[in-house]
C-alpha cells in the first residue's frame, strides 16, 4: 500500500448540497448547486446542478427543480 503513489484532487461542493450518510467523493469532482447524493454512494464523476444521483457509481436518477 505504501509504495502506490497518491495522487491528490480537488472536491468542489457547491451550494445546497445535500449528501446522504456515507457518501464518498473521488478527487476532481465538483458536485453543482442543489444537487442530491443518495447514501452510501461513490461519485466518480461531476454532478450537475438540481440533480439526484445515487449508486456505486453514482449515477443520474432523475433532475429537481430548483423551487
Amino acid at each position: 500500500m505504501r509504495s502506490q503513489s497518491h495522487q491528490p484532487g480537488t472536491i468542489r461542493i457547491l451550494d445546497d448540497v445535500w449528501l446522504g450518510a456515507n457518501v464518498t467523493v473521488v478527487g476532481n469532482v465538483s458536485i453543482a448547486q442543489g444537487a442530491i447524493v443518495g447514501a452510501g454512494s461513490v461519485v466518480t464523476r461531476d454532478v450537475g446542478t438540481f440533480e439526484i444521483v445515487a449508486g456505486v457509481p453514482a449515477k443520474l436518477i432523475r433532475k429537481r427543480s430548483d423551487s
